[in-house]
């Protein structure tokens, strides 16, 4: 060990002062010798820091490990100027700590000088030559005021070591007060505490900012924002912790627990930006103002507008879009839904609008499992075709025209009382559907514009590819197929792209109008849970929202670690091309999962593949089957004919056999031909069965 570093080794635990004028210790893990410094190191927040500090600033603050000749004086109090003629016994009659030298005990500078002059002195057997008187009265002086400069310095460096250990013992009560005061806070039971405190102990750092009204709402095509709620009474009383952090109108922190190899426990703060952040506190009107309403404006310039939430099931989606909830009565005026409808209302009165004599309709459906459902007429089925001119129709949708907001209240109320919902692995009263509501204006029975006001499916429910009830299976897949399509067709309104691949799911097909056109805005609201056992879930929320909005905001920026699913495309090349090649969903399907990668195996992808078939064969065997129905009641109507003219006494016997003839070879035929596609619809029912057991899907980064 060098002199120049006194007690100073590698591991040794010292005070250090930061920029801030904090002090706290730190452990030593280099010594620089040229530099004349020391590299220390220390945690904070869970992260290891550290810094380069020479070596006069360390002895400063730890003078028991300074070098015994070297103890500095401290920069912050330099000594006053002391006049040559100050007695040496009144410098030592300063001193606290310092006793005097003794008559028979040499001080240290005393040995030291002498010690020179030992080896000044000539060799044995050799005369000593007297110094020359003038020269010894030098000597004498600057030996003087050289124990006079040595006793000032030891005595500056007593008083600034006595102050320092004075803040030390200050600091350590304050220390002590503080760590008394947080055990009384902290209730010490919850079974995380030790993470929660680190967690107010970050809070406390942030300058917070929230959103306010004062703000500018800006404009945008497509509009990513993230809402958090409270705690709700479950995990207030399971004592779950709130890892959600919003500081400021466009930031959402995560506080995700980790731990290290070594059981230490720590927080891996993950920030995400977006166009705005709701906290706990915002109101359904707050999160209106600065997502929906700027929409409205759009349809009434002929344009399409899209806002859907999305999220886990229990973040708030449903709380959000149709208003708020006390107990399990929800007051849907105070939802996303109602207050559009109010301010449409209200634009049909200016003069602009008003000389266009618009009319207002609505509609209301939901989508489950891959099939559409009329929420206003008895939860009639559906279907969804393309007209001649590439127009998506969903055939048999009512449209209720509406005067004023009660009406769409009543509408509203009407369709959340048969909307889907079942268990999940995440939440007993999941959504199982996309509820789809509608606000759509009409000029002489014309399309002008139109909002559709999406509350989507809980995204957890898309991870249940792999469960053993086949309904459940079918249930995620759809979900899942259908977010990642949602995701993709904003990405392509985004970028402008010539292809939108809305095919791939029935949701996006539905919306093909809102994605296709330059007067279309969208808007998503990501909802989050706080909780520390939601925390996965509402990563994957995040990453998801996060991931539409970076393409928007940076539209030629290619994704990093995305590239071709080389896997997905040669299964592709050798599944039924039968299927594929008159699928209208093959080609949009495939890029959907090539896009997507990351987050679809290539054995999801084969599901995925299977359950489209399964679907379209299922859709293709019930259409049969009506037809073959009716054509039933046609052929009773002909029997019933055939056998009346039997009760004739002179009835042409061989007309008789002929038509009964034709009439059964019409049966047999239309029979067997709907008996085989019967035989072909199970045995792709056995295959999704055998195709969901070979499921080893990626983790999804945002499902």
């Amino acid at each position: 060990m060098a002199a120049g570093f006194g007690k100073i080794v590698i591991g040794t635990y010292v005070e250090i002062k930061r920029s801030d004028g904090r002090i706290h210790q730190a452990m030593v893990t280099s010594m620089n010798d040229e530099n004349e410094s020391v590299t220390v190191e220390w945690i904070e927040n869970g992260d290891t820091k550290g810094k380069e500090i020479d070596l006069e600033s360390i002895f400063a603050l730890n003078p028991d490990v300074a070098p015994i000749e070297d103890i500095p004086p401290s920069p912050e109090t330099p000594p006053p100027p002391t006049p040559a003629c100050v007695k040496v016994s009144k410098i030592a009659k300063n001193r606290r700590t310092i006793a005097p030298p003794k008559a028979d005990t040499p001080s240290r500078e005393n040995r030291a000088l002498a010690t020179r002059a030992r080896a000044t002195q000539p060799q044995q057997g050799e005369p000593a030559p007297p110094p020359p008187p003038q020269q010894a009265a030098q000597t004498t002086q600057a030996q003087t005021q050289q124990q006079i400069q040595n006793a000032r310095r030891k005595s500056n460096c007593v008083k600034e070591v006595e102050k320092l250990q004075e803040k030390r013992e200050r600091r350590r009560l304050q220390q002590q007060e503080l760590r008394e005061k947080r055990a009384q806070e902290i209730d010490t039971t919850i079974p995380n505490y030790e993470i929660l405190q680190m967690i107010r102990d970050f809070r406390a750092s942030l300058d917070y900012r929230p959103l306010t009204t004062t703000d500018v709402i800006e404009e945008h095509r497509i509009c990513v924002c993230v809402r958090k709620r409270p705690l709700n009474k479950k995990e207030l009383s399971m004592k779950d912790l709130d890892v959600i952090t919003i500081p400021s109108k466009d930031v959402v922190m995560v506080h995700e627990p980790k731990q290290k190899v070594d059981l230490t426990r720590f927080l891996e703060n993950q920030t995400f930006r977006f166009d705005y952040a709701f906290d706990e506190s915002t109101t359904n009107e707050m999160v209106y103002r600065f997502t929906a309403r700027p929409l409205v404006e759009t349809i009434f310039d002929r344009g399409m507008a899209t806002c859907f939430a999305y999220g886990q099931t229990g973040s708030g989606k449903t709380h959000t879009m149709g208003g708020d909830f006390s107990g399990k009565n929800q007051d849907c005026s105070k939802g996303i839904y109602v207050l559009a409808a109010r301010d449409v209302f209200l634009m049909l009165k200016k003069p602009n609008y008003k000389k266009l004599e618009l009319q207002v309709y609505s509609t209301f459906f939901e989508i489950y499992s891959g099939k559409v459902f009329d929420l206003l007429n008895r939860k009639a089925k559906l279907r969804v075709l393309e007209d001649g001119k590439q127009q998506v129709q969903v055939v048999g949708l009512q449209e209720k025209e509406v005067r004023c907001t009660e009406d769409v209240l009543k509408l509203i109320e009407v369709g959340n009382s048969c909307r889907t919902s079942g268990q999940t692995s995440a939440n007993a009263h999941s959504s199982r559907s996309h509820a789809v509501f509608q606000i759509i204006l009409r000029r002489k029975d014309k399309m002008h514009g139109k909002f559709s006001l999406i509350d989507l499916a809980g995204n957890e429910r898309g991870a249940d590819t792999s469960s053993a009830d086949r309904q459940t299976r079918l249930e995620g897949a759809e979900i899942n197929k259908s977010l990642l399509a949602l995701k993709e067709c904003i990405r392509a309104l985004g970028r402008n792209k010539a292809h939108t691949p809305f095919r791939a799911s029935k949701l996006t097909q539905v919306l093909r109008d809102s994605f296709i056109g330059e007067n279309s805005r969208t808007c998503m609201i990501a909802t989050i849970s706080p909780g520390m056992t939601s925390c996965e879930n509402t990563l994957n929320t995040l990453r998801y929202a996060n991931r539409v909005k970076e393409l928007t905001v940076v539209p030629n920026q290619i994704i990093e670690g995305v590239r071709p699913n080389i896997h997905a495309v040669n299964q592709l090349d050798v599944m039924d091309e039968n299927w594929l090649s008159i699928s209208p969903q093959r080609d949009d399907l495939k890029l959907l999962c090539e896009q997507n990668e990351e987050e679809v195996s290539p054995q999801l992808f084969t599901f995925h593949e299977v359950v489209s078939q399964l679907v379209e064969m299922e859709e293709q065997v019930l259409e049969d089957h009506r037809a073959v129905f009716q054509e039933s009641i046609r052929w009773l109507e002909d029997e019933k004919m055939l056998l009346e003219m039997t009760e004739e006494v002179d009835y042409d016997v061989e007309s008789y056999a002929t038509q009964l003839e034709q009439i059964l070879d019409q049966k047999i035929d239309i029979l067997i031909e709907l008996r085989d596609k019967v035989k072909l619809f199970r045995s792709a029912l056995q295959e999704e069965e055998q195709a969901s057991k070979q499921i080893n899907p990626k983790k999804p980064r945002g499902l």
